[in-house]
């Protein structure tokens, strides 16, 4: 199912200019501060890869990226350009101001072992998944976080349409090589993204590729 033209929108912004430019291979974890104003592009370096991806407020930690919420507020399933994220606590966290994949889940969640393990077999039990490298970085970042603070994330360039029966599934992916989304900072925010490790997901192929992520100030 492709993304509506009418979101497709490119930035102005040149790679260049970035203050801040750093790839995050397939499997690791990035953790960031993103200040207010500042402008944050995750580009889907060889297509179809999964970040995955949580937003808390930088100075409480307990108030963070809320996918009711945003689609509540926003009266869309999908993410694209335009959209505002909001928080728990119904703060504007940051606005996709543009994008040239044109579609990003807010539905489906992290693959964890638990899940990986239903999915495809028992045998995989003990790769590594999204919430194991989003439990290293929320505690990398401290304030005493675990795995209880491992809400709801966001699927960027991840492909996953909701049938009118209310069914879900995961779809082939609609990104590609260099696409991107690109989003300002509403407030001061920590972006903790999971490039995700999974082997076993025909959506990338089987081969998790990099993101790259840059900063403009």
């Amino acid at each position: 199912m492709a993304a509506s033209t009418s979101l497709l929108k490119e930035s102005p912004l040149d790679p260049s200019c970035a203050a801040y430019d750093h790839t995050v291979l397939a499997g690791d974890h990035w953790l960031h501060p993103v200040k207010k104003g500042q402008v944050l592009r995750i580009v889907d370096v060889e297509g179809n890869q999964a970040a995955d991806t949580l937003f808390y407020n930088l100075h409480e930690p307990l108030d963070r990226y809320s996918a009711s919420d945003t689609i509540r507020r926003g009266h869309n399933l999908y993410l694209s350009t335009g959209t505002t994220l909001y928080s728990t606590r119904s703060h504007a966290l940051l606005t996709i101001v543009a994008d040239t994949c044109g579609r990003h889940d807010t539905l489906g969640g992290a693959c964890s072992r638990e899940s990986n393990t239903m999915r495809y077999s028992f045998d995989v039990e003990p790769m590594h998944a999204c919430r194991d490298s989003f439990i290293c970085g929320v505690q990398q970042w401290g304030h005493g976080m675990n795995k209880r603070d491992i809400t709801c994330n966001i699927n960027f360039f991840m492909n996953v349409p909701v049938t009118p029966d209310g069914g879900l599934s995961f779809a082939d992916g609609i990104s590609g090589p260099n696409r991107y989304v690109e989003l300002r900072a509403e407030m001061d925010v920590m972006c903790l993204i999971s490039n995700c490790p999974q082997l076993n997901n025909p959506c990338n192929a089987y081969n998790p590729t990099p993101v790259r992520v840059l900063i403009w100030d």
